[in-house]
This record gives structure tokens, C-alpha cells and sequence, in this order.
């Protein structure tokens, strides 16, 4: 199976061409990316083919591509991808605007080719195990979640609303969304929000509060700040505190890692040891790309994250709760 990649503008890109690499049944082959000196870049690093046009790269023998462009670009990469008949991995969140989301979902139905969101998370073997205790009862009946996803402030084209399509809240709230959708096969109700700027001087949120009912009744808390310290020693985190009826279990994704002190580079390391999300998601895709299976993780589950976060965003403007209004498709 040949892959390409579209962009490295999204960091994951590094680590998805690595374990694409690794992976017995992949070859990655060719990038293309419209800063040509970062693709010619990488096209060295990683001993691709590098191109500066993208229908030339579409048309190279590839038979998927994963996009791991600005977030704003996600809709025209997947569109021109799927028109070509190529199977997809895009970055998440899956698009800026909840109206491109129905339409890359909407083509690749269309062309017959898979759409896939990177949700790591969800290959995570904790995250497996929590799945799995939630849904066997073994807490009872669940009352309520508080999550975090903490991180740095990672900079660059992140904190352009143009082509990020928002801050922290854009980059954090997804991937607990995600896990709660996937983990208790539900769907958000309504939103309240509250957004700031407290961190850093940028003109996008860096931290806020997000308090989530599902229909269920469950109630989700989340904190999905950039509050972490360029000496923190890792990116940020992921947990959850999850309560029920008969117990509550708490969760740190990132809880099983070495801690290194790097003298050479004067700062503390989190050396993670445990299976890596990323080399799992990656063989999933391979997995179901050779295999004509569906996506693990949909364009409807990005939409729904996508649909939370916009959501965030409005009940932040209009200082009250917001009901999400689901979009529907056609077969």
C-alpha cells in the first residue's frame, strides 16, 4: 500500500511518516505541501518524492493519503484526495466549519473512499481497558466526567484563526468529545462555555471551561486550556475522572513514562513507554484501507466533535447554554 502526505504543517505528520515507515505493509512515497522549502525538507528527512503540485502528486501511484494540513485547508486537501480516488486520514479537528465537514463527508460517500479522523486517543490501551470497565457495568450507571487535555501553547498558524479556526478550544475540546462519544455510545445534548485569553498574549482563547449534558443525562466537564509551561515535560495530558453509581475510576493517558533528567539539555523529560497511539492509529488505517473495511473513526464522529466545539464557541458569545443541532446525511 503507497501513501502520501499532504502537508506537514501539523506537527503529527512527523510521527505519522515515521511509523508509515515502520509499518511492513505501507510505503510512503511522495509529499506535497505548498511551503516547498518545509516539503523539500521533509522530502529529504524521510526519503520521499517531493511535489509542489498537488494533482501531480494525487496522480504518483499513492493509495491514500494522510492530511495534515492547517486546519482551514482540511476541505479542499480531502475533496481534491476523494475526487481522486484516494482513501483518507485527515488530521483532526476534521474542518473549521461544520458546513465543509458535511461536504468532504458528503464526496468521499460519493467517490467510495474512506475518511478517517485522527483520534489517536482511542488506540490508546488504557483508553481501551476504560472502554471496556465503562461499558461492562462495572461503575453502574454514569453520572458524570471531568476531563482535562492541557498542552502548550504550540504557536505558529495555531493561533491564526484563519487557519485554525480557533484556539485551545478548538485544538482540546475534540478529543475528550471523541472519548466520551466512543466510550458511552452517546451524543452531546447541549454546551455551556466559557472562553479566555489569560496565558499569552494572542488573539485566540487559551483556556476556558466546557460543561457538556449528553443526552443521556451525563454530564461532561472540560478544561481544554494551553496551560502548560514551555518546561513542562511533556506536551500536556489527557484525564478523566469518571463517576458512577458504584465507583469512579480516574484516568491519566499518559500516566506510564519514564522520567528523564536531560543535563545535556537542561530540562525534564516524560519518556512514554507504554504501546503508541499514533504507530496504532496508522496501522488501523493501513489495516482497513487493504481490508475494504470502514473507518474506525468516521467523518460523522469528527463532525459531531466539530459540531461541540462550534457550539463552545457560540454559547461563549451568547452567555448561555446552546442545544447542538445535529446534522443529518443522505445515503
Amino acid at each position: 500500500m503507497k501513501v502520501g502526505i499532504i502537508s506537514f504543517a501539523h506537527m503529527h505528520a512527523h510521527s505519522y511518516a515515521t511509523y508509515l515507515q515502520k509499518h511492513p505493509d505501507a510505503q510512503l512515497i511522495a509529499v506535497w505541501d505548498d511551503d516547498s522549502r518545509r516539503g523539500e525538507e521533509v522530502a529529504t528527512a524521510y526519503q520521499l518524492d517531493f511535489y509542489e503540485d498537488l494533482q501531480a502528486f494525487l496522480q504518483s501511484g499513492i493509495d491514500a493519503v494522510i492530511i495534515c494540513s492547517e486546519n482551514a485547508k482540511h476541505r479542499e486537501h480531502v475533496i481534491s484526495a476523494a475526487r481522486a480516488k484516494k482513501h483518507i486520514l485527515c488530521e483532526k479537528p476534521i474542518a473549521t466549519e461544520i458546513a465543509d465537514a458535511r461536504e468532504m463527508i458528503q464526496v468521499c460517500k460519493e467517490e467510495g473512499v474512506i475518511l478517517q479522523v485522527a483520534y489517536p486517543v482511542r488506540f490508546a490501551p488504557v483508553m481501551e481497558n476504560v472502554k471496556q470497565i465503562v461499558q461492562s457495568g462495572a461503575l453502574g450507571d454514569i453520572l458524570a466526567i471531568d476531563g482535562t487535555n492541557h498542552g502548550q501553547m504550540p504557536g505558529g498558524w495555531f493561533i491564526e484563526k484563519e487557519l485554525s479556526g480557533g484556539g485551545a478550544a478548538t485544538d482540546h475540546i475534540v478529543h475528550l468529545i471523541d472519548l466520551v462519544r466512543w466510550m458511552l455510545q452517546d451524543e452531546v445534548k447541549s454546551v455551556y462555555a466559557e472562553l479566555d485569553t489569560r496565558f499569552y498574549e494572542i488573539e485566540v482563547e487559551d483556556c476556558g471551561l466546557v460543561s457538556v449534558e449528553m443526552e443521556s443525562g451525563v454530564i461532561v466537564g472540560i478544561d481544554p486550556s494551553w496551560s502548560r509551561p514551555k518546561t513542562f515535560p511533556t506536551w500536556g495530558d489527557v484525564t478523566m475522572r469518571i463517576v458512577g453509581t458504584k465507583g469512579t475510576l480516574d484516568v491519566d493517558v499518559f500516566k506510564q513514562h519514564a522520567l528523564y533528567y536531560n543535563d545535556r539539555d537542561s530540562k525534564l523529560q516524560n519518556l512514554p513507554w507504554a504501546v503508541d497511539m499514533d504507530e496504532r492509529l496508522i496501522a488501523d488505517f493501513v489495516q482497513n484501507v487493504m481490508e475494504d473495511r470502514p473507518p474506525s473513526i468516521t467523518g460523522e464522529d469528527g463532525l459531531r466533535t466539530l459540531e461541540v466545539v462550534k457550539a463552545a464557541y457560540e454559547s461563549h458569545r451568547l452567555k448561555q447554554v446552546v442545544t447542538i443541532n445535529k446534522v443529518h446525511f443522505s445515503s
